[in-house]
């Protein structure tokens, strides 16, 4: 058993949110704690709103991982159902959708 095989699909998605998360917190703290004074400005409300900013993009990519995650339900077909006139409209609607965009 590999040190990742319990994160499942997505690791990219999880190693962004995770460095941005890092990154994000990381500037909302010097931000707030460290005085960053340059020829008499303060920047510390840039790294605080930056590091807000970071947190927030990395909430994107927990979502990513989550819904990269998500195991689908059975389909009827493996439940031993015949499929319904909707399942079959909505693959033919995907098959006309799916040969469009390939001729773009």
């Amino acid at each position: 058993m590999g040190l990742c095989d319990g994160l499942s699909h997505c690791k990219l998605a999880l190693a962004f949110a995770v460095l941005m998360d890092l990154l994000g917190g990381a500037a909302l703290l010097v931000g707030v704690f460290a005085p960053l004074e340059i020829k008499g400005q303060d920047f510390g409300d840039l790294l605080v709103y930056t590091g807000a900013l970071l947190v927030l993009v990395s909430l994107a990519g927990w979502v990513l991982w989550y819904s990269g995650n998500i195991d689908g339900l059975t389909s009827k077909r493996e439940l031993g159902h015949i499929s319904s006139a909707v399942d079959r409209l909505a693959r033919n609607i995907s098959r006309k959708i799916r040969t469009y965009r390939g001729h773009l």
